[in-house]
């Protein structure tokens, strides 16, 4: 199957903090050309990475089938993130992502979720997940219940380099919605303080962007 050729502007505008997003994830995985993208959802932001190769893993079947109607992967594989260790044979993608993803399972599962990932990757692992605990609420069965909260602290004793996302944590609430109004005022203050504070002070940041490289000394 053929990716979509997707536009980081067209699909971006007017949300400054995804078009910061896909450019951070960029910068971190430039040395990676072949990606699997676990729990990718229907609009992952891997469709805007330059990989030649990925893969959607996805266990809720309507988005699934969403994602593939609009070709955000070369290829799609349906199954349960809890079984992925069982479906990929280790180091066959260059980086392995899960993008709000973690925070949907209990910590167990999350724990066991790096572990595969880190055996399936051959370069790096990239986890963006909220800041903490965020609590959110399932919408018609879509798995989107949040069950665990992920902090810096816990991410960087795992081996990972954790980056601040999102702009400082008080500027959001449930599904990283912005607090204030309006929208755009609060986006643009969102931005600034990524790049001028929370970037660097992941703690005090909405979200975290967690990179580790499975080679010593990759990161």
């Amino acid at each position: 199957m053929k990716r979509s050729t997707f536009q980081l502007f067209r699909e971006s505008f007017p949300k400054i903090a995804f078009f910061v997003y896909v450019r951070e994830m960029r910068d971190v995985l430039a040395d990676c050309r072949t990606c699997l993208d676990v729990g990718c959802g229907e609009d992952s932001p891997v469709r805007l990475l330059d990989f030649d190769y990925t893969v959607g893993l996805e266990g809720h079947q309507p988005t699934l089938e969403r994602a593939r109607a609009r070709g955000t992967h070369s290829e799609f594989s349906p199954g349960r993130v809890q079984d992925m260790g069982a479906l990929f044979r280790p180091r066959q993608f260059d980086c392995v992502v899960a993008l709000d993803l973690i925070e949907h399972l209990t910590k167990e599962d999350g724990l066991r979720l790096l572990r595969d990932m880190e055996n399936i990757a051959a370069k790096k692992i990239v986890v963006f997940t909220p800041n903490g605990f965020l609590p959110q609420e399932s919408r018609d069965g879509d798995l989107q219940e949040h069950l665990s909260g992920w902090e810096p602290l816990e991410m960087r004793s795992l081996g990972f380099r954790v980056i601040g996302m999102q702009g400082p944590k008080f500027l959001r609430g449930e599904y990283h919605e912005h607090r204030f109004r309006p929208k755009a005022i609060s986006g643009i203050l969102s931005v600034l303080g990524h790049y001028g504070y929370s970037r660097f002070r992941p703690e005090k940041a909405a979200a975290i962007l967690c990179v580790k490289g499975v080679q010593k000394g990759v990161q």
